[in-house]
């Protein structure tokens, strides 16, 4: 009796979006008018950004490495000086979405705050539409945990088979007190539970966040601001529990400076854009830790339940 032959998963192709979309905002720290303009890249590029402003410098590519400052955002920064910061959000709705390339040209240091949240980029990328590539999709599998942390705050990064984060955030002001969140990254829940999610900010710190040269284009119209034990912002919150809602979504943004999606499990309590960056960075100096993979069904596009992995 003749045997018939199954075939083994199928990979998961890449993506980019299919056509180019433009916006137009203010920086959250910088207070500059910036258009910003996403466009679709061949596979293998992955997420780049280029300051239009600045011809003859380098395109920045969206990875760890070339972080320079993490400073209530995350800022990268080419080997010629050129930079962009407050890219967390973006990067959110980018993995989010599962887009695995794109060209980003803006003509200002810092990306456009829209309304604080993930959510006016994803509504961006939905107008564009999403392409498939003819090259496989790669991801980052966690072999062996890492972990770094400064005094109370800790940030692990553990194996598992989809990307998922754990956060518990801890803050006196009675209008946030303590806050967790755990759960899966998978383009439903990052849409529903995490996109709209907005930064938040306390009314005392203003002055000095100013002086320092951050929180310039802050409002109320981009930020929950806290003023004491309350939210002073007319319309309240998005969720009952929006502040760690978006510590999430800034840790989906920076693990995604991984170059590919995690296959890993983020454990973060009190963590920020520093000990996110710090995390990786100690996770690629252990070639034991990590290994890159392709991505194959059945799986959709971010950190879905029930996905493969073959060893690139």
């Amino acid at each position: 009796m003749k045997k018939t032959k199954h075939p083994g998963p199928a990979a998961i192709g890449q993506t980019t979006l299919k056509s180019a979309i433009d916006c137009v905002g203010i920086g959250l720290h910088s207070g500059a008018r910036v258009r910003m303009r996403l466009e679709p890249a061949p596979a293998g590029s992955g997420i780049r950004f280029r300051r239009t402003d600045m011809p003859d410098a380098a395109e920045i590519p969206a990875l760890w490495s070339n972080v320079v400052d993490t400073r209530m955002c995350a800022r990268i920064a080419g080997p010629d000086g050129a930079s962009v910061a407050t890219i967390e959000h973006l990067m959110a709705a980018l993995a989010g979405a599962g887009v695995d390339n794109c060209r980003i040209g803006i003509d200002g240091p810092e990306v456009p705050a829209m309304d604080g949240s993930a959510a006016p980029f994803l509504f961006l990328i939905d107008c564009a539409g999403i392409a498939q590539l003819p090259a496989p999709r790669r991801a980052i599998q966690v072999l062996a945990p890492v972990c770094v942390a400064r005094g109370a705050a800790r940030v692990e990064i553990d194996p598992a088979p989809v990307f998922s984060i754990d956060c518990a955030i801890d803050f006196a002001s009675a209008a946030i007190a303590r806050q967790d969140l755990a759960v899966v990254v998978d383009p439903a829940t990052f849409r529903g539970q995490i996109a709209r999610a907005r930064t938040f900010g306390f009314a005392a710190d203003v002055e000095r966040l100013r002086a320092a040269g951050l929180a310039r284009g802050g409002s109320l119209d981009n930020a929950v601001v806290i003023d004491g034990d309350r939210v002073i912002n007319a319309d309240g919150l998005r969720f009952d529990d929006e502040f760690v809602r978006h510590k999430v979504l800034d840790a989906v943004g920076d693990f995604y400076l991984a170059g590919a999606p995690l296959l890993a499990l983020v454990r973060s309590r009190r963590g920020g854009h520093e000990l996110n960056n710090l995390a990786l960075r100690a996770l690629f100096e252990r070639p034991d830790a990590w290994r890159d993979v392709e991505m194959t069904e059945p799986a959709p596009t971010l950190g879905a339940t029930g996905s493969r992995m073959v060893a690139g």
